[in-house]
């Protein structure tokens, strides 16, 4: 997991001290031993001695020149009257056995005995320059636990996870299982968490200081539009510039819970983990559970400092080299323009109308296959509609191909439709408690990907798709959530025809949200093995699976359903704190928003989209000729800069509530691309200066108004005239320090909401 970097310090250290650190509540032999990773940045130190329970020392950014030994004497903590006798410090999951107050990171029991658990150190292994696992064991109640832990050496984000074994002959019952129970700094005071729905995700939602907990749960089967599996931690002055914060995340696609507790001893926990349903994980002898990744970086930069650890660490540790080895295709995707009427005349008039205007992918939504004229039928059924298209998707193929544009296809595999041949053949492959009425969802219920038949089924009809009409791109939806996810069937949750070893079984009726969970992964990774060049969109109504998880075995999300430009610009700003612009889909459509109802000119629908994977949902047909024109052109806009866009250094710029400015900026700061989007009118005269960040304050750049194509300002002269921001040729524009437009900034001119400015950097020397 760890990358090499010639310029970081060797990581581990294996510090051994004579006497206690700090009070002891376990035995010893009195020699005190300290781990310490330290990378890209961060700081992680650990005391390990065999014997005694695992103590997270210090977490987050690095203390250059501090020792383990240290800051366990630092941290010196005293008997309070009223509390035990001696101060109780815990463990890696501060189990019950510990005594420490606060809820356990983990919980289970065999048949309600041996829940009291205590995790004592048997062995520390140092993996890598940059990793180690700490393996320890309680034999009281047969439970052994491997905590690993890396830090990335360039970003310096800490993955962290724990694997539990049950020793015992009896079987134990994992209630809860956090992958690590984090302590943080008390002045980090508050808590940003992103929330929504379908069609507004990516919302923040702020608790200031608190006292006490905040928990966070999703059992909807996905991550969710509304309780996103991660958040920040920030301190009160923090902005997205300066200050300290942490940001977390759990790398998981299914039911999570978060929660946040200060306790009263000034003590603070972030845990994270899959959250089960009652007796989802049960271990026999030798069986084993695994929990996700829980990702971490720390920041003394703002969010932005954050989001830069998160950003790089997706491209370089997370995703496939397929879909970042070559630029990322603008798509025309068909949702709006047609929904479920399709015609094979009309797709192609729209094939070539999109290639006219820029487009490199053509996606082929919902309304292809079986009996698919509504939402309320033929999902199973996936083959070509012979009423619809009688000689196959051959012809539509082939003309996407001559226009040069990759032909994409949508699916929704992992659900059914009881109006379908294949439930009618197989009503018994689908997810359900028996004897419990299912929750009404959009007409469909889950399939039951945890039986070999199902997933075997989904491969063989969606692969000789893939093969016969060449499909590069496969938009995969997902768009309800699964209440009652029980298997009827017994096995241990291959799916795909593998058996893991040493994993958790299951029985008949047992909830299965975990197995599930994993055999989507597989079967996107079979699809994606059995077609190497093939790629893969996460769509759950909209951004209802976005995570690090499935970005192991995807290569976009589609951040929303919802189209309003002026809606997108919060939805992909919020999103931005955790993924990076390249796999963020962000479309232009129609002039009336189908989803608000808004109505937005074409430049401001353009500039909304151009920050991110670029793409168009609309009917071109409907639109305008001079429309047609400046979306052309704002495709071409976003080709232009297409490598700063995705490969850049992504900056959220501090924003008044009516605004939004976001840019790019080249990793050597040569080049810069800044969004400037007015939302909505404002109580003062004239808008407050832009800020630009994370150019070289040494350099000078000279600076352009590439977008509108004409003078925005509502009244003239203004600094665009003034500074002939929209000169041609190389002596258009004006050229200022970057010291100066960081420190002083420029003056936007004053427009009319719905309106974005991009202004372009170039250095000049």
């Amino acid at each position: 997991m760890a990358d090499d970097d010639a310029n970081a310090a060797p990581a581990i250290h294996d510090n051994r001290a004579s006497g206690s650190s700090g009070g002891g509540d376990g035995d010893g032999d009195g020699v005190t031993q300290y781990y310490e990773l330290r990378g890209g940045g961060s700081y992680l130190a650990i005391e390990a001695t065999p014997g005694m329970r695992p103590i997270i020392l210090y977490a987050g950014p690095d203390l250059p020149g501090a020792s383990a030994a240290e800051l366990a004497l630092l941290a010196t903590r005293q008997h309070a009257p009223g509390s035990a006798a001696v101060p109780l410090r815990g463990s890696l999951l501060n189990e019950i056995g510990t005594g420490i107050s606060g809820p356990s990171g983990l919980a289970g029991h065999r048949g309600g005995q041996d829940w009291a658990i205590d995790l004592r150190i048997t062995a520390v292994t140092a993996l890598s320059e940059f990793a180690v696992a700490i393996h320890c064991e309680d034999t009281n109640t047969g439970i052994r636990a491997v905590h690993n832990f890396t830090i990335h050496a360039v970003t310096g984000l800490l993955a962290a996870n724990t694997v539990i074994e049950n020793t015992h002959d009896a079987d134990f019952d994992l209630d809860w299982c956090a992958a690590l129970c984090l302590p943080f700094d008390p002045r980090l005071s508050r808590f940003l968490s992103f929330t929504g729905r379908w069609s507004g995700e990516f919302h923040i939602e702020e608790v200031p200081a608190f006292q006490g907990s905040i928990v966070r749960e999703n059992k909807s089967g996905r991550t969710s539009h509304n309780v996103f599996p991660g958040g920040i931690l920030a301190s009160s002055e923090t902005n997205e510039t300066s200050g300290p914060a942490a940001a977390f995340h759990l790398a998981w696609s299914g039911n999570h819970r978060l929660r946040i507790d200060r306790h009263q001893d000034g003590r603070g926990f972030v845990q994270m983990g899959e959250m089960g349903f009652p007796g989802e994980i049960r271990l026999g002898k030798g069986e084993t559970y695994q929990t996700p990744d829980f990702l971490v970086a720390w920041s003394q930069d703002g969010f932005n400092g954050a989001a830069h650890a998160f950003h790089d660490y997706l491209r370089g540790n997370v995703m496939e080299p397929r879909s970042l080895s070559k630029p990322r295709p603008v798509h025309y995707n068909t949702w709006e323009a047609v929904y479920f009427f399709h015609d094979e005349g009309t797709l192609i008039e729209l094939a070539e109308a999109a290639a006219a205007v820029g487009a490199e992918r053509y996606v082929l939504d919902d309304g292809w296959f079986g009996g698919r004229r509504h939402d309320g039928a033929g999902l199973g059924d996936w083959w070509v509609s012979e009423d619809i298209y009688p000689s196959g998707l051959h012809k539509l193929a082939r003309r996407i191909k001559d226009l040069g544009m990759e032909f994409g296809l949508w699916f929704e595999p992992e659900m059914v439709n009881p109006d379908s041949d294949l439930y009618r053949a197989h009503p018994d492959w689908v997810l359900e408690a028996k004897g419990v009425e299912a929750v009404p969802f959009r007409g469909q219920l889950t399939l039951d990907l945890t039986k070999r038949e199902v997933s075997d089924y989904l491969f063989e009809k969606i692969s000789a798709l893939v093969a016969e009409y060449g499909i590069a791109y496969i938009k995969w939806d997902m768009n309800r959530d699964t209440h009652h996810p029980a298997s009827n069937s017994d096995g241990r949750g291959g799916g795909d025809g593998c058996t893991p070893v040493n994993v958790p079984r299951r029985k008949p009726g047992q909830a299965v949200m975990h197995f599930q969970t994993q055999a989507v992964y597989r079967l996107l990774d079979r699809l994606r093995k059995a077609h190497p060049e093939l790629e893969i969109e996460s769509c759950s109504s909209g951004g209802g699976r976005a995570d690090f998880g499935i970005l192991r075995h995807t290569d976009r999300i589609w951040t929303s359903d919802n189209n309003d430009a002026r809606q997108r610009q919060a939805i992909m700003r919020g999103a931005s704190h955790f993924f990076p612009l390249r796999v963020l889909g962000n479309h232009v459509g129609p002039k009336t928003c189908h989803i608000t109802g808004r109505k937005f000119s074409m430049a401001f629908r353009v500039a909304s989209a151009v920050l991110g994977h670029m793409g168009m949902e609309l009917d071109l047909r409907a639109e305008k000729p001079q429309d047609l024109e400046t979306l052309k052109a704002g495709i071409a806009l976003h080709k232009k800069h297409r490598t700063l866009i995705h490969e850049g250094r992504f900056w959220r710029l501090d924003s008044e509530a009516h605004t939004n400015i976001i840019g790019c900026v080249a990793d050597d700061r040569s080049e810069a691309l800044f969004s400037y989007a007015k939302l909505d009118t404002e109580l003062a005269t004239l808008p407050r200066r832009i800020h630009f960040a994370g150019l070289d304050p040494a350099a000078h750049y000279r600076i352009k108004m590439v977008w509108p194509a004409h003078n925005p300002s509502i009244s003239t002269p203004s600094i665009v005239d003034a500074a002939n921001l929209q000169g041609d040729g190389a002596e258009g524009g004006a050229v200022f320090s970057g010291a100066a437009l960081m420190g002083h900034g420029i003056q936007p001119p004053l427009t009319f909401p719905d309106t974005c400015l991009f202004y372009h950097l170039q250095s000049a020397g």
